[in-house]
């Protein structure tokens, strides 16, 4: 049977696939089962420690006029970006700044890459994913089945943008998606693309992850204004057990998730 042009593109006939940006995720999404959102410094890590706290996350693509409207909708409070953040409305991006804000039940997380792809992605099962909790998303898309041609997992890497908005590849991104990778490879999700196969082995190769990230270009950006702690919350590799799923437009716990077994 002749293979479509655009089948090429979605990796078709992998279980595990890997692409970049929510142009990569809209054409992903509607060829595989799951999508795996990887923003490692910003909002997939903010989303492992909001939910860590019982707090449920909505995403939503951008912070204007119409994310207020959204967030009164959900009866939910509106993060703001990191550096607007103020003592009457501390939630922010900053996965440093939700550990100390109170605890609020619902949140609003605009931003416009990790929260528009999984606002925008339209599969039928969204996970958040980041080092945090690389080791439990893997196993969790394990035990759920997914990962094999009959039930694909796409991992996107959610990236940053150029100063003209075009995508820029993100080193902590791939990284992240291939520990998420390398953890559902562990546990017999195999079938992967050449795609999700290059990016595990990008993650395996690298000595020292925290480090990596550290001394990424996003890493370096963020301590240099003062966000250094954010970096090294978000290279905290596997200490988060919780799997966010997004439900009913609002990521929450998964049912079950693998519980880590570093402290």
């Amino acid at each position: 049977m002749a293979i479509a042009v655009d089948d090429w593109y979605v990796q078709t006939g992998s279980g595990a696939r890997f692409d970049w940006g929510p142009v990569g995720a809209q054409r992903l999404a509607a060829d595989v089962a799951c999508l795996v959102v990887v923003d490692v410094l910003s909002f997939t890590t903010s989303v492992t420690v909001a939910v860590e706290s019982g707090t449920r996350v909505f995403p939503y693509a951008w912070h204007d006029e119409s994310a207020v409207k959204f967030a009164d909708a959900m009866d939910a409070r509106l993060a703001a970006g990191r550096r607007a953040a103020t003592s009457d409305s501390p939630w922010s991006l900053s996965p440093a700044a939700l550990r100390s804000a109170p605890f609020t039940p619902r949140l609003v997380l605009p931003s416009p890459n990790g929260s528009s792809i999984a606002a925008a992605a339209g599969a039928s099962v969204v996970v958040a994913g980041c080092l945090r909790n690389a080791t439990a998303v893997g196993n969790w898309l394990a035990q759920q089945a997914y990962g094999t041609p009959e039930r694909p997992v796409a991992v996107i890497a959610a990236g940053e943008r150029w100063p003209d908005g075009s995508l820029r590849p993100a080193l902590e991104d791939l990284l992240g998606a291939g520990a998420v990778l390398a953890a559902l490879r562990k546990q017999g999700g195999g079938s992967m693309s050449a795609e999700a196969a290059a990016a595990v082995a990008c993650y395996e190769a690298t000595p020292d992850v925290a480090a990596a990230v550290a001394d990424s270009a996003s890493g370096r950006e963020l301590a240099y204004g003062g966000f250094g702690e954010d970096v090294g919350i978000a290279s905290e590799l596997d200490v988060c057990g919780v799997v966010p799923v997004l439900v009913d437009g609002a990521f929450t716990a998964a049912d079950r998730p693998f519980r880590s077994r570093q402290p």
